[in-house]
């Protein structure tokens, strides 16, 4: 299996059609993605000593962090619109085997940031609120 190019993972968000057409968020240079799940324990004395958890129980969660150059794109427009006013929206992660995860997150927090002499920089977090399916 060859390697995926960190290049073609990207972070687009819904124009809020219907159907929804997504547009990448421009100017990232790096974007992470985070998949966590919580336990439930149910260990007991016949586990012979052994902890057991419950399959398919607890509660699972995707985080994006993303950092990039600010473009002004209409994406990011919509990014830090979404931020001030805590809207959750659709998004899309789309890698470059085809592979597409899609799914409702809430922008955690946006950071700016810019030197005198360099360009002005971003970075976000993003929380999943509902399920993330493949796309």
């Amino acid at each position: 299996m060859p390697a995926q190019k960190g290049s073609a993972f990207l972070l687009k968000i819904s124009d809020g059609g219907s159907p929804a057409a997504y547009d990448t968020v421009a100017g990232l240079r790096t974007t992470q993605m985070t998949v966590t799940g919580e336990t439930v324990v149910v260990t007991n004395k016949g586990s012979g000593g052994w902890r057991e958890l419950l399959s398919g129980a607890g509660v699972r969660s995707v985080g994006v962090s993303a950092s990039g150059i600010f473009l002004g794109s209409a994406a990011e427009a919509k990014i830090r619109a979404n931020a001030m006013a805590g809207t959750i929206d659709d998004y899309e992660l789309s890698f470059e085997d085809g592979e597409k995860l899609r799914g409702q997150f809430l922008i955690q927090r946006l950071d700016y940031a810019g030197d005198f002499n360099g360009e002005r920089s971003y970075t976000m977090q993003l929380e999943s609120s509902g399920e993330v399916l493949p796309a």
